[in-house]
């Protein structure tokens, strides 16, 4: 009796060593389990991660989708089988990139794990085997998994003096999802762009800024060659023309100046600054048609006028003409050059050309001791009290009430 207790005794020892051992050993996938991969997104940005379910099910049917021998990468579960045993290890590796956790047991025939990037481009092949179930899985990774980029500028047209526009370029893989972490190299056809290289955010957006005068198309280039394009356009220049007729003049005679609208632009008001410190506003101007204004000058010199157009858009441009102004051409006349003491003179005023300028006044110089003396009309009767040779002198006065022109001439009173 004794001798049989002893026999038992190392057999019950044995059995819980093997029990022990057993549980140390790793549970893994029977034969004719399947492994189904399915990822959270068709992509993954650089610096990301995304998360990979998988499913273990004995007796399972693959899931037909794309990627390794166990049809990994579907879009559904399979339907038959059942989950393996809760706790099946089922083990992950990857090309780019890291997996955590790189093992993981089942629950429900189910383990989640994380993909996790980092700054490196390419085909990520993540593999999960457990026994002798494997299954794999492709996705792209960073700029590889860009295939189309959209470029919009903010706002997308420019007054006709230009300016700056935001350029907001996004990143989206096969799917129509962002891309973040890519870095893009914008170029223009004009202008500028600042800055030139950009990295998608976790959105797929880079952005940057265009400065220019003219249009321009502004490209957004990944560095897998994948680019999308954007037209900035810029209002026609608001004003065709700006003259002067005539450029050459004499003091006090009006200048003609006409500005035209741009075909295709309406121009809400034009002021012209005549360059002499007067200015006036011509209004509104169809587009293709002109409106015209006069000025005289009240003094001879070189004066620049310019004209300032402001769009419809609230734009504005100019544009300048330049204008030779010299001494009005006059001369002094008497209708007696002898005349005797105290006989009536007639002196008048005659302008080259035959047809005086607009006015404002003459003033009459006597060297005889008479006092100045001013009128408006250009004829001034005289009588002198004394014989000798007198000297008289008009001063012509414009509009502006500067002296734009002098004659003088003598008689011989007997």
């Amino acid at each position: 009796m004794v001798t049989h207790r002893r026999a038992i005794f190392p057999l019950l020892l044995l059995s819980i060593a093997l029990v022990a051992a057993c549980d140390k050993v790793p549970l893994l996938a029977p034969t004719g389990t399947v492994i189904n991969l399915f990822p959270t997104t068709n992509s993954v940005s650089l610096n990301s991660e995304i998360t990979i379910v998988a499913t273990v099910i004995e007796n399972g049917v693959a899931s037909g989708g794309s990627g390794g021998p166990s049809g990994g990468g579907g879009s559904t579960r399979a339907g038959n089988g059942t989950p393996v045993q809760n706790g099946t290890v089922v083990s992950f590796t990857t090309t780019i990139g890291r997996i955590e956790p790189s093992e993981a047991r089942t629950s429900n025939g189910q383990v989640n794990v994380r993909l996790i990037t980092a700054g490196t481009s390419g085909t990520a092949t993540i593999t999960a085997y457990s026994g002798g179930a494997s299954s794999q899985l492709t996705l792209k990774v960073g700029t590889a998994a860009v295939e189309t980029v959209s470029v919009t500028t903010t706002p997308q047209t420019l007054g006709s003096s230009g300016g700056s526009v935001l350029v907001i370029a996004t990143a989206l893989d096969g799917g129509g999802s962002p891309v973040g972490g890519v870095p893009m190299t914008f170029s223009t056809t004009a202008g500028s762009v600042s800055p030139s290289t950009v990295t998608t955010d976790a959105s797929g957006v880079a952005t940057a800024t265009l400065t220019t005068t003219a249009q321009a198309e502004v490209t957004a280039t990944t560095g897998s060659g994948k680019s999308g394009k954007a037209t900035v356009t810029v209002r026609a220049f608001a004003l065709k023309d700006f003259v002067a007729d005539p450029t050459s003049a004499s003091a006090g005679v009006p200048v003609k100046f006409t500005a035209t609208a741009n075909d295709g632009v309406t121009i809400t008001n034009v002021r012209v600054d005549f360059g002499d410190g007067d200015r006036t506003d011509l209004g509104t101007i169809a587009a293709g048609q002109s409106r015209s204004t006069f000025h005289p000058y009240g003094g001879p010199g070189i004066y620049t006028a310019t004209a300032t157009a402001t769009d419809s858009s609230g734009g504005t441009s100019q544009l300048q003409t330049g204008v030779v102004v010299g001494s009005l051409q006059v001369t002094l006349t008497a209708d007696d050059r002898t005349p005797a003491v105290g006989a009536q003179v007639v002196f008048t005023v005659n302008f080259t050309g035959g047809s005086a300028p607009p006015l404002d006044h003459f003033e009459w110089v006597f060297d005889d001791g008479t006092p100045l003396t001013r009128t408006t009309g250009s004829s001034l009767t005289h009588t002198f009290t004394s014989r000798g040779q007198k000297t008289v002198r008009v001063d012509v006065f414009g509009v502006g009430g500067g002296k734009i022109g002098t004659a003088t001439t003598q008689v011989d009173v007997q």
